[in-house]
């Protein structure tokens, strides 16, 4: 079989077969991008007291702040998916493992949001991990990514060709015209 029948199956066939985790990804990909422009997807940050200084709090101080928050699920470390200081901003951001996040000001402990984070889940479902954890990310989502990025090799292949073959053609008449 020669290879530009081969590279056109190949593309034919993988498109059909990485279709559905493409689709996933992509539409998950297109929300991440927007994450920072939709409140929706990704609560923006407040900002608190901004010091130059050591905020004269302590993070347990903070920490018994977001605990207060009912609807975050927030009452032992343990409950927590990850912590963000952003001293630029003077806040700190308690991400609970049920999405919720909680800004505190770290100078006033003052609760400055309370809002339900979304990118974490739309993050794992762009990169699969969301349907059945890493064998899903590791054994479909991986090798679909590898299929596009050979999907897009072929693809440029089966689009230059036409402009080789041309150039090609071309050549070998200028050639025919040379020697005679």
């Amino acid at each position: 079989m020669k290879l530009p029948i081969l590279l056109r199956k190949i593309h034919h066939w993988g498109s059909i077969v990485i279709a559905i985790p493409l689709v996933v990804m992509i539409g998950a990909g297109i929300f991440l991008q927007l994450k920072k422009e939709i409140d929706w997807i990704q609560p923006p940050s407040r900002t608190g007291v901004v010091t130059n200084q050591v905020p004269p709090t302590t993070v347990a101080e903070l920490f018994e702040a977001a605990a207060g928050v009912p609807e975050a699920g927030i009452n032992t470390w343990s409950d927590l998916d990850r912590v963000d200081f952003k001293p630029d901003r003077g806040i700190i951001k308690f991400i609970s493992k049920s999405r919720w996040e909680v800004q505190v000001d770290t100078t006033t402990v003052e609760v400055l949001q309370v809002s339900y984070r979304r990118s974490d889940l739309i993050e794992s479902i762009h990169d699969g991990s969301f349907f059945a954890g890493e064998a899903t990310k590791l054994y479909l989502f991986l090798p679909a990514g590898i299929a596009l990025f050979v999907l897009w090799l072929t693809g440029l292949y089966m689009f230059f060709l036409p402009y080789f073959k041309k150039a090609q053609k071309k050549n070998k008449k200028n050639k025919k015209k040379a020697r005679v």
